[in-house]
């Protein structure tokens, strides 16, 4: 059976948001998955997202104090229908990016990452999938607040799609 995600990262709730956008809450209704990749700021919305989620995949940011990093790993890891996943917060500069996560993450087909707010999708040489969903609350200099969905399917990522994140109602 297929398995939905949703990813997600740098909520910084509640320093740049109140709270998630309705549209996000949405979506982890929808999700069988979900994947946060750090800087949620404060523990209550790991929680939030603990319990509302069906199953939930997270990490700490830079932005993340103790108790964050007392209940989430640096580096998560698990598999959904067959893809190899791995979430990190931070992978550097763009520069050089594939390379070092092909280095580093050389048993995974997908690596989630957070951070710099700004969407990213790309293959690696070796064919690793990297994946940053941007933000939902902070667009920074991008156009939009964004979140990403996918379908693990069999050991095939498919159907992944950038998804703007309306924040009027929160």
């Amino acid at each position: 059976m297929p398995t939905r995600l949703l990813l997600l990262a740098d909520t910084h709730v509640p320093k740049r948001a109140k709270a998630l956008p309705d549209a996000v809450w949405r979506a982890v209704d929808e999700a069988d998955l979900v994947v946060h990749a750090g800087d949620w700021v404060e523990p209550a919305l790991l929680d939030a997202l603990e319990g509302r989620s069906r199953s939930l995949l997270g990490v700490w940011g830079n932005n993340d104090g103790h108790e964050l990093r007392r209940r989430l790993p640096e580096v998560a890891r698990a598999t959904a229908d067959g893809i190899r996943l791995a979430v990190v917060h931070e992978t550097g500069s763009s520069a050089g990016r594939e390379a070092r996560a092909d280095a580093a993450f050389t048993d995974v087909d997908v690596l989630v990452f957070g951070h710099s707010h700004i969407p990213w999708d790309t293959v690696s040489p070796a064919g690793l999938r990297l994946l940053n969903p941007g933000s939902p609350t902070d667009r920074r200099r991008q156009p939009a607040c964004t979140m990403m969905t996918a379908v693990a399917d069999s050991g095939v990522l498919r159907d992944v799609t950038l998804v703007r994140v309306d924040r009027s109602r929160l």
